[in-house]
């Protein structure tokens, strides 16, 4: 119920259609229990003898019950196109709002989460409020309706026989309450390994190429089946249950009317009851177990929803670590001052990356980052943008707390070029143009000839028309750095990190995208890692970050007189 009402909280601004949908399904209960009434008072005319004045109600009867028949469909028509209107608005808004909340998440977040897994809480998952909103808790509403009218009614034709029919009631009650506390951990199972199974197949479609390369076909195939057989046990297990509890409900049901129809007779043939009640007992029977075996199957699709449900308030209920403060401002444009304050950082408890590291850089300065892998290099980089927050220490710009600026200013002032470039499934173009989606071709195609990529896009297929494929697929990695650093330029952020941006490349590709880089240098400030150093020999200042601490700092000249570390990976790398 806590689920219900949290996810109902939700369709409140679809509550008007839900409330006409909700009442065209009490009017339809209200029609299913009329009719059953008109038929056996045409019952017991005929069964007395059509005279002329029998025929005539019988046609009045007819007509009665035929305008109950056109309100029914309007009714029906209205319920079942509101109900799915809602529910699926419902699952739209959901969808938005469980992305909304991934996307909002810090990198930390992601560290430990499958991304086949939160696309199936996204997509599946919420589409199962769907099931709930539209069919289960509406035809819910219906089934106790028609129970308790068809129960009253019953009650009035002859309590007697109503009684006896009431005795499976509490057998009906049990085996359901059994059944929806078996069944629902399988079906939560089920839906976790659904999404285990998304993820398996994402990492898999990503990682074809290697998988072919190292010739494991076979061992992935083994893997997916096991997940897909666990899914399949699950799914299953659940069914089971399903197959006995349904048919125990019908045959509870039908023993049920064996008994009324026996003392029914023996009614009929003590003269206790008439042909007319007999016949409207026996029809208001029948809608008795209907709403009683319809809330058993919706028991079932319930559970499937619920779980989904709780897989889907699980993502709502991790809380943003990284958001603005409360008082955050956003101060527009900044010149690019940067300095780290005593920053200290740890990705796990205990176990620090960086260490009391402290440096400034003027706007307009380039500050090179140079140590060995998992130095701590990259986690200054992303300390910057609050992609994580330090565990200790203060990182300003302009002399100002990033903290108390909103993220989108922080971030918009900005612009990264990273060793492993993520480009969209789109054209060279809209990747270009995703730093400001709002620029012309022409400021597109500046930015590309600045980062010397222009030429060859111009010797692709259809140009900037080109489609990339799924993550630069058709590129070379050459040509998807300078396309990365064709993004910074046009986003023109007056700080830019440079991740490895000349990593894994040949050296005359190297050469093409240190002018680009250098093309940067006085008009940005610029935060640099770089393994080749030959790179970075005109940066202002130096930082050799070794163990999460700075070790030496200075220019190039000034770190090659000091004869330390700089100076032995510098011979190391030329």
């Amino acid at each position: 119920m806590k689920l219900l009402l949290r996810i109902g909280k939700e369709a409140k601004k679809y509550m008007k259609y839900y409330v006409v949908g909700i009442l065209a399904v009490v009017m339809t209960s209200a029609v299913s229990l009329t009719a059953p009434k008109l038929l056996s008072n045409m019952t017991g005319i005929v069964s007395k003898g059509v005279s002329a004045d029998g025929f005539k109600q019988i046609i009045t009867l007819a007509v009665a019950l035929l305008g109950l028949y056109l309100v029914k469909l309007i009714t029906r028509f209205l319920s079942t196109y509101l109900l799915h209107f809602a529910a699926w608005r419902l699952v739209n808004n959901m969808r938005v709002k469980v992305y909304d909340h991934i996307q909002s998440s810090s990198m930390s977040y992601f560290s430990d989460k499958q991304t086949g897994d939160l696309l199936s809480r996204v997509i599946n998952d919420t589409a199962n409020f769907e099931m709930l909103y539209a069919h289960v808790i509406p035809e819910s509403i219906t089934n106790v309706i028609m129970f308790a009218g068809v129960l009253v009614i019953l009650f009035t034709v002859n309590w007697k026989l109503t009684l006896i029919a009431s005795v499976i009631m509490p057998l009906v009650a049990v085996a359901s309450f059994y059944y929806s506390k078996k069944v629902r951990p399988n079906f939560r199972k089920a839906q976790k390994l659904t999404g285990e199974i998304s993820a398996e197949m994402q990492d898999n479609f990503s990682g074809i190429h290697e998988i072919q390369a190292f010739g494991q076909e076979d061992h992935e195939h083994v893997d997916v089946k096991e997940r897909t057989d666990k899914h399949s046990h699950a799914i299953i297990s659940a069914l089971k249950l399903s197959g006995f509890f349904h048919p125990l409900i019908e045959f509870t049901s039908s023993m049920a009317t064996v008994l009324v129809v026996g003392v029914g007779g023996y009614f009929a043939y003590e003269g206790g009851m008439d042909v007319e009640s007999i016949v409207a007992f026996l029809l208001y029977l029948s809608l008795l177990f209907a709403p009683i075996e319809g809330l058993a199957r919706l028991t079932e699709s319930a559970q499937t929803a619920l779980a989904s449900g709780e897989r889907v308030m699980e993502i709502l209920d991790t809380p943003i670590e990284i958001k603005d403060s409360e008082g955050a401002k956003d101060i527009g444009r900044v010149r690019g001052d940067i300095e780290f304050r005593n920053v200290s950082f740890s990705y796990i408890d205990g176990v620090e990356v960086l260490k009391n590291v402290s440096f400034s850089c003027k706007a307009g300065e380039t500050v090179a980052l140079v140590g060995a892998t998992g130095a701590g290099k990259t986690t200054i980089t992303q300390l910057i943008p609050r992609f994580y927050e330090p565990d200790g220490g203060q990182i300003l710009i302009d002399g100002v707390d990033i903290k108390d600026l909103t993220l989108k200013c922080l971030r918009k002032n900005i612009a990264p070029v990273l060793q492993d470039t993520f480009l969209f499934n789109g054209t060279v173009a809209e990747n270009i143009a995703y730093a400001k989606p709002e620029a012309n071709r022409e400021e597109i195609v500046a930015s590309a000839t600045k980062a010397e990529i222009h030429a060859e896009i111009l010797d692709m297929p259809q140009g900037y028309e080109s489609k990339v494929g799924e993550r630069g697929l058709k590129l070379s990695g050459g040509q998807k750095q300078r396309m990365a650093i064709a993004r910074a330029i046009l986003r023109d952020a007056p700080i830019i990190i440079l991740d490895e941006a000349t990593a894994a490349v040949d050296s005359h590709t190297e050469r093409r995208i240190q002018q680009a880089i250098e093309g940067l240098y006085g008009n940005h400030t610029v935060i640099a890692i770089a393994h080749r150093l030959s790179t970075i020999r005109n940066a202002n200042q130096i930082l050799v970050i070794e163990d999460g601490e700075v070790v030496e700092r200075g220019n190039h000249s000034e770190l090659l007189a000091l004869g330390g570390r700089y100076k032995k990976l510098y011979d190391q790398t030329v």
